[in-house]
Order: structure tokens, then C-alpha cells, then sequence
């Protein structure tokens, strides 16, 4: 029997392929520099030519591959200046959005908010890199959502995957995990506090403290 394949059963299948090859660009498992072919994704992700072409117009528009003429596509990745910049760029907007979510969030949120920051705690304290990696996206997520505006969440998202899948998470300390914890710590007592200007102060610490932490370590 024929199998009948239409654009809302191909655009997950689209995307899923899209995440997978924006993550193994910018953790730098697909070489910065390298060819890359719409054969040799198809052979690596399982996957038939059509994702792969969508895909690769949307990584082309995020400034992570390059056609050439005449050659074909080709990594660019990230480099270190790019990282540099996107965490100066993300610094200004967490500021801003922690700022507004903290005038904006529900009572809900801001539980949920305490929840998650329990949750790193936690695995903190066990050295749970992956987990406390993943809940502390989940804590910035949050604030987000709650500044209410969704260019601004929409936009801090994308900083944080592109800062998050370039990370090493393998290098990161005992010591990193603890004082990551702290600093999230003081963000969530002015959030909690309802302190603008605490929350925004934090936040830029934050930002800071983790810009040093990738670009003195991990280049």
C-alpha cells in the first residue's frame, strides 16, 4: 500500500533533524569548516532528502552553514568572538526579563520557579552535571515565560540553546556547581522579594560570572 506522506507529517520529522544538527554543530560534532552533504546527513540521521533540505535552508538563515557555489555547504559554526558577543547580547536581554517578570509573574510562576531551583539544588548535590544543566534552562525558561512579552522569550531562547549545546558540560566543576547554584539563588530571593533592581543586579552577575566561566576555561 502506498504510503501517503503530507507537509504536517514531514515538519516534525523536519525540525527534529534541525535541532539534531544545530546541537551537533555548535557541541562542534560536525567539524567547523567541514563539507557537509545532504547524502551524508540523510546516511548519519536516517533520514530521507526532504527534512534534510528544509533543514539546511534553516541552519543557512541561522549563519550555521554556508552554500558556495559550486563547492556546496560547508560548517561555520561558532566562533569565540561569536560566543563572546551572544553572551554580551544575552546578558542585556536576561537583565531586561528578569526585570519584567519580576512586575509580571504569577504566584504560580514564581512557585514553580522556587520548585526548579529545589530541583538544582538537588542534583547539585549529587554532581548531576546534565541535570542541573537541564533545570537550570528550565529556571531561565521560566523567567521567560513570565516577562509576558514573546519576542523577548522567543529571543532569549534561541541565546540559550546556541550558549547551551556549544558548552563542554563534561568540564564543568563541583566548585561551578555550587556557586551556579548560589548565583541562581540570589536571582530567585529578588524574584521572590518582587525586587526589580536586586533581580536585575543578580542577573548581570550571573551573566557575567558564566561568560568568564566559558571564555577563560573552555577557549
Amino acid at each position: 500500500m502506498e504510503t501517503i506522506i503530507n507537509e504536517k507529517s514531514i515538519q516534525p520529522l523536519s525540525a527534529g533533524l534541525y535541532s539534531d544538527l544545530q546541537r551537533d554543530i555548535l557541541s562542534g560534532e560536525l567539524t567547523n569548516g567541514s563539507k557537509i552533504t545532504e547524502h551524508a546527513v540523510c546516511e548519519r540521521y536516517h533520514v530521507s532528502r526532504t527534512p534534510v533540505r528544509e533543514a539546511f535552508r534553516q541552519l543557512e538563515s541561522d549563519g550555521l552553514i554556508e552554500n558556495i557555489p559550486n563547492r556546496g555547504a560547508f560548517i561555520t559554526g561558532l566562533t569565540k568572538r561569536d560566543i563572546s558577543d551572544l553572551f554580551d547580547l544575552r546578558s542585556l536581554f536576561e537583565a531586561q526579563a528578569v526585570e519584567w517578570a519580576i512586575k509580571r509573574m504569577t504566584s504560580e510562576e514564581i512557585d514553580r520557579l522556587g520548585e526548579t531551583l529545589d530541583f538544582m539544588e538537588f542534583y547539585t548535590m549529587r554532581d548531576d552535571v546534565e541535570k542541573v544543566l537541564s533545570f537550570n534552562s528550565q529556571f531561565h525558561s521560566i523567567i521567560y515565560a513570565g516577562t509576558k512579552d514573546h519576542i523577548l522569550e522567543k529571543t532569549l531562547s534561541v541565546y540559550q540553546t546556541y550558549l547551551k549545546h556549544s558548552a563542554p558540560h563534561k568540564t564543568y566543576t563541583e566548585e561551578d556547581l555550587r556557586t551556579i547554584l548560589e548565583e541562581h539563588k540570589a536571582i530567585f530571593e529578588a524574584v521572590e522579594s518582587k525586587n526589580a533592581a536586586a533581580g536585575r543586579k543578580a542577573m548581570e552577575s550571573h551573566m557575567e560570572q558564566s561568560k568568564l566561566r566559558r571564555i577563560t576555561r573552555y577557549f
